[in-house]
C-alpha cells in the first residue's frame, strides 16, 4: 500500500504544470532564458522582455497561489510576483543589464502598460450585458458612490487627526483602495498621479502598493465577519439576493463564444482604437486620457452601437490579455515601479490603521446607501463597498468566497470594471482641483 502510495506522489509530481507547461519542460525554458539574462545576451525590446516577464511571473504567481495565508487574505500571486521581482532586482540576484530591458519595454512611454490597460478596459466593459450596465448605473452606482464617498471622507478625517494628512491619507491610501484593483486601478492611478503632479509614478506606486494588499486582506476578512453578522441578524441580509422584495432583479444571459483567431485580431484594433481616441479627446478636454477612454466605451457600450462580433472579439482579447500577461505586468511592475525600500518603510501601525478605516468606510457608506435604495445592507457591504476595496478579480473571489455569496459576482464585476473607472474618473477630478 505504501509502495502504491509513493507512486502515485511520484506520478502526480511529474503531472505538474506551470502555465499548462509540464515542470520539466518549463525548467528547460527558463533555465534557456536565465543563462542568456547571466550571459548578457537577453535581446532588448520585446523579443527579450516577454520571456523572462513571462516565466518570472509564472514562477511568483505560482509560489503566491499556493502559499497559505498569502494565497488566502493578502492576495495571492499578484504581491508576491511584484515584491518578489521587486526583490530580485533590488538586491541585484538578476543582472543590471536584464533589469534596463524590462524597465524599457515597461515604462519608458508606457508601451506594454498602455496596451495592456487599453485592452482590460475596452474588453471588460464592451463584454458587459448591456442591459446589466444600464440598470447597474440607475440602482447599483449609487450604492458604490456611497461607499467611496464614506471610505474617503472618513481616512481623510483620521488622516488628519493622526497629522498623516488628510490629503496624503486620500489620495494616497483612500483612492488606490477604492480604485479596483492592480492593473485597472493602482497602476493607472500612479501615471495620472505622476502627469499632473509631475512625479515619478514609480515613487507613487510604491506608497500604494501596500495599501492595496492590506486593503485586500482587511476585505476578505470583513466579508467573513458580515457573513457570520447575517446568522445572527437575518434582517440585514438577503443571504445572497442583493434586492429586497424582488427577484432575478439584476439577471444577464450567459452567452459562450467560440473562440476564433479573427475575433482576437478585431479586439487588438478595437482596444488600441479607443486607447488613440481617449488621447484624442484629452488635447481638448482636462481629463486624463484612460478616464476619457473608460468614458468613451462606456457610453458606445450603452448606446449599443458596436455590433455583437466586435464586443464578442474585444472580450475575447481582453480575456487572452488578462489571463496570459497579467502575471508579466506584474513583473514589470515590481521592476520599474516598485521602491522595495520605500515600502517596507511604510508598513507602520499609522498606516495600518488608515487602510482599516478606508475599508470600514466603504462598508458603511455603501450598506447605509444600499438599504435606502432597497438592497440588504450586508450584500450593499460586500458588493459595492468590498468588492470596491479588495484587489480586483482575484479580490473579488476572495471576498465573495469569504462571505460565501458566490452568487453575487456580477455586482463584485460591476465594482471592479465601472466602479474602478470611475474611480480613475473621480481621481483626474480631484487631482485637478485639490493637487
Amino acid at each position: 500500500m505504501t509502495d502504491i502510495r509513493l507512486e502515485n506522489s511520484i506520478a502526480k509530481k511529474m503531472d505538474y504544470k506551470i502555465m499548462g507547461i509540464s515542470l520539466p519542460v518549463f525548467l528547460i525554458f527558463s533555465a534557456i532564458v536565465f543563462i542568456a539574462s547571466y550571459i548578457g545576451v537577453l535581446p532588448t525590446g520585446m523579443v527579450g522582455a516577454f520571456p523572462i516577464m513571462i516565466i518570472l511571473g509564472a514562477i511568483f504567481n505560482e509560489i503566491g497561489n499556493k502559499t497559505p495565508i498569502i494565497k488566502d487574505y493578502l492576495g495571492g500571486g499578484p504581491i508576491v510576483v511584484i515584491f518578489g521581482t521587486a526583490a530580485l532586482f533590488t538586491y541585484n540576484i538578476i543582472p543590471k543589464s536584464t533589469e534596463t530591458i524590462l524597465i524599457d519595454f515597461t515604462k519608458d512611454g508606457s508601451t506594454f502598460l498602455n496596451f495592456y490597460i487599453a485592452a482590460l478596459i475596452t474588453g471588460s466593459i464592451l463584454g458587459m450585458d448591456r442591459k446589466l450596465l444600464i440598470k447597474a448605473a440607475i440602482r447599483y452606482l449609487p450604492v458604490i458612490l456611497g461607499g467611496v464617498i464614506v471610505a474617503l471622507g472618513l481616512v481623510g478625517i483620521v488622516g488628519a487627526i493622526i497629522g498623516f494628512g488628510a490629503k496624503q491619507a486620500i489620495f494616497y491610501i483612500g483612492l488606490p483602495i477604492m480604485g479596483g484593483g492592480m492593473g485597472a486601478g493602482a497602476v493607472p492611478l500612479s501615471s495620472i498621479f505622476g502627469d499632473v503632479l509631475k512625479t515619478d509614478p514609480k515613487e507613487i506606486l510604491s506608497i500604494m502598493i501596500p495599501a492595496l494588499a492590506l486593503g485586500n486582506a482587511i476585505s476578505i476578512v470583513t466579508a467573513g465577519i458580515l457573513n457570520k453578522i447575517g446568522k445572527v441578524k437575518k434582517n440585514l441580509t438577503g443571504n445572497g439576493k442583493l434586492l429586497k422584495n424582488q427577484e432575478n432583479d439584476f439577471t444577464s444571459e450567459k452567452t459562450v463564444d467560440e473562440l476564433k483567431y479573427k475575433n482576437l485580431g478585431t479586439g487588438l484594433l478595437l482596444s488600441t482604437l479607443f486607447f488613440i481616441f481617449g488621447s484624442i479627446l484629452a488635447n481638448f478636454i482636462n481629463i486624463h486620457a484612460y478616464a476619457l477612454m473608460i468614458i468613451s466605451v462606456a457610453i458606445v457600450k450603452a448606446i449599443g452601437i458596436v455590433p455583437k462580433k466586435y464586443e464578442v472579439g474585444a472580450f475575447q482579447w481582453f480575456r487572452f490579455v488578462m489571463i496570459n500577461l497579467t502575471p508579466a505586468l506584474l513583473v514589470g511592475i515590481g521592476v520599474a515601479y516598485t521602491d522595495l525600500p520605500a515600502v517596507i518603510s511604510s508598513f507602520t501601525p499609522q498606516y495600518l490603521l488608515l487602510v482599516t478605516v478606508t475599508v470600514i468606510g466603504s462598508v458603511i457608506g455603501s450598506s447605509f446607501v444600499g438599504n435606502i435604495i432597497g438592497f440588504y445592507p450586508i450584500e450593499s457591504a460586500i458588493t459595492a463597498g468590498l468588492c470596491m476595496a479588495n484587489m480586483g478579480g482575484t479580490g473579488d473571489v476572495a471576498v465573495l468566497s469569504a462571505s460565501k455569496r458566490m452568487e453575487l459576482m456580477p455586482f463584485a464585476q460591476i465594482s471592479s470594471r465601472i466602479g474602478g473607472a470611475f474611480m480613475l474618473i473621480l481621481a483626474t477630478l480631484l487631482l485637478s482641483i485639490f493637487g
